[in-house]
Order: C-alpha cells, then sequence, then structure tokens
C-alpha cells in the first residue's frame, strides 16, 4: 500500500514536472516570437513578412484581410504565396466572416471561433492604426493546439500589434510623399519654377513623358446648394471619384485633387484620331459623374497641346480660361477643348453676354424673326457659306442642295438684314454675330 503510495507521488510530481517543462517551452517559444515580431517593427519590413515568420513559427495558415475581406498578405508553411493567397479564398472568405470580423472591430481584442468545416478554431485580432481598424489578422489553427488557446491569442495580438506599427508607418511616408507630390504639381501648374531645367526636373520626378505630347485637364465641381459641410464632403467624394476614375483609365496621368477642382495633366493618343484621349477621357468623366453625383454639376476645360514640361503652365490656365467661358455660356456638363473656341475667346472678354446678344440680333434679328416664323434655313446656310469661302457650289454639297437654292438663300439674308455680303464690313460683322449665337446656343450648327 506504501508503495503503490508512493509511486502515485511519483507520478504526480512527473506529471508536474512535465507540464512544467512544457509551458517553458511555451513561455521560450512565445518570448522568441515577441522577440522575433518587435525586430520586424524596427526594420523596413512590410506586413507579408510579418505574416511570413508568424506563419513559419506558428505552423498555421495567416493572412492579413482588409476590412472589405480583400487579401493584402498570406503564408501557410511550405506554400508558395499564390497558394497561401488561395487557401485563404477558400476556406476562409464567406460572409459570415464580415460578422466576425465586425465584432472584433467593436471588442477591439482578438477572438477565437469554431471552424466546424476545418475541424480546426480561427483566431481573428484588429490591426489598430490610431482610433481606426483597417485590416485584422486571422490564424487559422487546430481545434486543441499543444500549445494552447491563449498562446494563439497572445501571438496574434502582438503580431497585429506589429502590423499596426507598419501600417502607421507607410501611412505616414505615404502623406509625405504624396505633399512633395503635391507640391511638385503646384509648382509646375503656377510655372514658379526658377529656369526651364528645373521644371524638367519637377516634371521627371512626377513620371512625365517628355516624348509624347500632353493636355491638361481642369474638371471644376459645383455641389448642390445646401450646408456648407454637405457641399464639402459631396465635393471631396466626387473629386476622389475623378481622380480614380484618371487613375484607372490614364495610369501614366498626372492627378491634382484640390477643393472645387481636380487638375489631369494627360499625355495624347500616340497615334493621333478625333477626338483626342483629353476629349474621350472628359466625355467618360461627365457620364461617370452623372451617375455616381447627379446633383454635383461639373464642367471640363482643356487647354492646348504641349511637350516641354514647361508649358504645363500655359496648358492649365488655358483650361482654367475655358472653364470660365462654359460657366458664362452656361453649359454645364461640357467638355471643351480650348483650340476649338475660336474668336469667342476674344467675345466672351466683354463683361456683359446681353451686349454680345444685342450685337447678334441687330446684325441678324431680320433672319432670325423670320427663321422662327417660316422655319426656313437661312442662318444655317450663312454659316456654311462663310465656312466654305463664299463659294455657293462648295455649300450646296455640304448642305445636299443646288448651288441656286444657297445664291437664293444668300439674297434672302441680304433682303432681311440689310446687309451687303459683297462688302468687308458687312461680310465681318455677320460672322462675328454668327459667331456668337454659335457661342451662346442660339444656333444649331
Amino acid at each position: 500500500m506504501a508503495a503503490e503510495s508512493h509511486f502515485t507521488g511519483l507520478s504526480s510530481v512527473a506529471r508536474d514536472f512535465t507540464e512544467t517543462t512544457q509551458e517553458s517551452r511555451t513561455l521560450r517559444h512565445l518570448v522568441e516570437i515577441y522577440r522575433q515580431l518587435s525586430g520586424l517593427a524596427l526594420q523596413d519590413a512590410d506586413i507579408g513578412t510579418v505574416v511570413q515568420m508568424v506563419a513559419h513559427r506558428t505552423n498555421v495558415t495567416v493572412t492579413v484581410l482588409s476590412q472589405k475581406m480583400g487579401i493584402l498578405a498570406a503564408a501557410s508553411p511550405g506554400e508558395t504565396y499564390e497558394s497561401a493567397v488561395q487557401y485563404v479564398h477558400d476556406h476562409l472568405i464567406h460572409p459570415r466572416l464580415a460578422h466576425m470580423l465586425t465584432t472584433v472591430g467593436k471588442d477591439r481584442r482578438p477572438r477565437r471561433f469554431p471552424d466546424l468545416a476545418r475541424n480546426g478554431a480561427r483566431v481573428v485580432a484588429p490591426i489598430l492604426v490610431g482610433d481606426t481598424v483597417p485590416a485584422y489578422l486571422v490564424s487559422l489553427v487546430g481545434a486543441a493546439p499543444d500549445r494552447g488557446e491563449d498562446t494563439d491569442l497572445m501571438i496574434a495580438e502582438h503580431a497585429a500589434t506589429i502590423c499596426g506599427v507598419i501600417l502607421a508607418r507607410e501611412r505616414v511616408i505615404f502623406s509625405a510623399a504624396s505633399q512633395v507630390r503635391d507640391d511638385l504639381i503646384e509648382g509646375l501648374l503656377s510655372g514658379s519654377g526658377r529656369d526651364n531645367d528645373e521644371v524638367v526636373r519637377w516634371a521627371q520626378h512626377l513620371g512625365y513623358d517628355a516624348e509624347r505630347d500632353h493636355r491638361v485637364l481642369s474638371v471644376i465641381l459645383e455641389p448642390p446648394a445646401g450646408d456648407t459641410g454637405r457641399r464639402a464632403v459631396i465635393a471631396e467624394r466626387a473629386a476622389m471619384a475623378i481622380a480614380r476614375l484618371f487613375v484607372a483609365q490614364a495610369p501614366d496621368a498626372i492627378t491634382s485633387v484640390r477643393t472645387d477642382e481636380v487638375v489631369v495633366v494627360l499625355t495624347e493618343n500616340a497615334t493621333g484620331g478625333s477626338p483626342g484621349r483629353a476629349q474621350q477621357l472628359g466625355n467618360l468623366c461627365v457620364q461617370r459623374l452623372g451617375a455616381l453625383f447627379p446633383d454635383v454639376a461639373v464642367s471640363i476645360g482643356v487647354g492646348g497641346a504641349f511637350r516641354e514640361p514647361a508649358h504645363i503652365a500655359r496648358s492649365y490656365e488655358e483650361a482654367r480660361r475655358t472653364n470660365e467661358v462654359i460657366k458664362r455660356l452656361g453649359r454645364r456638363g461640357a467638355v471643351v477643348e480650348f483650340d476649338t473656341l475660336g474668336i469667342s475667346r476674344l467675345l466672351l472678354q466683354v463683361p456683359d453676354i446681353e451686349t454680345l446678344r444685342e450685337f447678334a440680333s441687330d446684325v441678324l434679328g431680320g433672319v432670325l424673326r423670320h427663321e422662327k416664323k417660316h422655319h426656313s434655313e437661312y442662318t444655317s446656310t450663312l454659316q456654311c457659306y462663310f465656312q466654305e469661302n463664299n463659294s455657293p457650289r462648295r455649300a450646296s454639297k455640304r448642305l445636299h442642295v443646288h448651288p441656286n437654292t444657297v445664291t437664293y438663300r444668300i439674297h434672302r439674308v441680304e433682303e432681311l438684314t440689310g446687309l451687303d455680303l459683297n462688302t468687308y464690313r458687312d461680310r465681318l460683322a455677320a460672322q462675328v454675330a454668327l459667331e456668337i449665337l454659335e457661342a451662346l446656343g442660339g444656333l444649331d450648327g
């Protein structure tokens, strides 16, 4: 009996010694992982390196997911990165996971969730950057790991902390780089470079391609009337949507987002063609913004083409002036190139738009009133006649009528207006009046 009692005591001591040894090994293992993770925080490591290290040391699949369950990094012991991503996608990404992430994000602490499909568990730890949770670290562990559930939670929590440090550092670096980039763009748009060599260096830092022609687009946003704060939020969201559009459609573009404007330095099509790339993407921008933000008025002015970086400021000024023309004419939603404004660039320097209307009415009022009453086509014929250098024959081909019809209509214009189109002054007055009508939307060209 005494021997049996002595044997039981020895067994108990041995078991306690084994458990103590196991706890000691687990503790040493945990300390080593902590030390390695902390070392990564001091190095120029990314979250992918953290995930790889944790997966290797714990022998489990580890991943970092964004708020929308996008896979930012993944690693599995003995597997390639692509295999690890596929495994995470197949065994982890599921609508139920969104609820787990939300729960962990609210609690701000790691949690363990059963994973019946794998006969294991998921350890989810929030990655904190300031007061936000931009991502989560998830480990696919076994149902009853040898090292204990608390150890899994502690490793996940510390790894998530290191990931948070890395993401915060990346945000600071990105913010600083963005500020430098914005300053370079502002310098190019304002033409504040001290000399041409400095401007060229600025442009090169931004990825400017000096072998291709460019144009500057000025996208002006006007959010709906209302509360100032709400207007600012809508304008910011619309501006970011435009920036994302140009980044997706034209990765080579240099884009700057301002308070009420998005400025884009865009390369033109290498093969030419009409409409140009600026016009095409401008139209796409108007359509996309109209679908996403129907209450936001938008206009896009396109500056003249250039190749030298020193001419960026000139093209931007042209784009801004074109937007002023669009605003004065009330043509919101238009994409207008500076090169197509023609004489309108001079006409619209007149402070009062009504003064231009009065001039056009004084010159062509008789024929305009006749057209309104009889639906004739005298003004469009007159415009085509001028565009074809006063040739009835060429104008007739464009209008698909007999040359005598063109001649008759021109005579009728002279009768209705009192103009003599054989004289330079009357011909010039009629041409300017037509330009005013076209600019103000009073003539269907």
